[in-house]
């Protein structure tokens, strides 16, 4: 089995970040990416196979963003995050450790979520800063298992731009959905890091898909109580590198949070998220 990565910028891939050039290149329901005609793949249009979408259709998507750890010139932005409440945000939990940031996330006086900003060079949206963050009890950095985090937003965004997670038994899960996933990350899978937000058009797989993908080897692999995969069997829709703790939406509903995977857009290798339903906390 290739070794699996997770989908977030690390430190030693700052350079590559700060010299990306390449072009980047909703709600769902009543204001999601469309699912009719899949995009042919292409090595330049990520999320892998992606097309452009609006951060005003889809204002749960935000970006983590550290200057300090990052630079500035695609706004700091490391991973993605989902807003579940008002000053509640969800990420993959291995955004925030040590591995990613050089550091506790405790120490970053910079952290921020950008929310409203498809264009990381431009100056829309806001810029709001977390005040702290809870790691799942159920996060496991050898497998990836429980891989969500919950940030915590100093002061509270629009109603209008929280998504609601799926429960565990919803339609949204089903082998087949199709779904979209949203990011800023690396449209090659070879280090050049998107400037504007793209959503991809993926579908569910069966776990037995995904299993066969990514085998149990030494207590890792696809944990399907935990985990859903999502692609194309053909390969070339896919997260991708700095797409970490982003969303993964179908029906409507958030259903999974971009994690791991195995290379990005391969044939046979589909992306692996956080299914939500089994680790994200009920919201009041």
């Amino acid at each position: 089995m290739r070794r699996p990565i997770s989908r977030t910028i690390s430190r030693r891939k700052r350079t590559a970040a700060r010299r990306c050039t390449a072009p980047l290149a909703a709600l769902v329901a009543a204001a999601t990416l469309p699912l009719g005609t899949a995009a042919p793949a292409a090595a330049d249009s990520v999320v892998v196979g992606g097309q452009p979408v609006q951060a005003a259709d889809s204002p749960w998507v935000v970006a983590l963003s550290s200057r300090d750890r990052f630079g500035g010139t695609r706004a700091g932005q490391f991973c993605g995050g989902v807003v579940v409440a008002p000053t509640k945000v969800v990420t993959a939990a291995h955004c925030l450790g040590p591995s990613v940031l050089g550091t506790d996330s405790k120490e970053l006086t910079d952290l921020k979520v950008i929310a409203g900003r498809t264009e990381l060079r431009d100056s829309g949206g806001v810029e709001v800063a977390v005040t702290g963050a809870w790691i799942s009890p159920e996060y496991d950095p050898a497998t990836q298992a429980g891989d969500l985090a919950m940030i915590t937003l100093e002061s509270p965004l629009p109603h209008g731009h929280v998504i609601q997670a799926a429960r565990a038994g919803d339609p949204a899960y089903r082998a087949g959905t199709r779904a979209a996933v949203y990011g800023w990350g690396d449209t090659t899978g070879s280090g050049s890091y998107a400037y504007a937000l793209r959503a991809a058009q993926v579908r569910v797989l069966d776990d037995a898909v995904c299993a066969r993908a990514y085998p149990a080897e030494s207590g890792g692999g696809y944990l399907p109580a935990v985990m859903l995969c999502a692609g194309d069997p053909a390969g070339g829709r896919d997260a991708c590198q700095g797409d970490s703790g982003g969303p993964l939406v179908a029906r409507g509903k958030l259903i999974g949070l971009v994690s791991w995977g195995s290379g990005c857009g391969e044939a046979d290798a589909p992306g692996v998220y956080t299914r939500v339903s089994a680790v994200l906390p009920e919201q009041p």
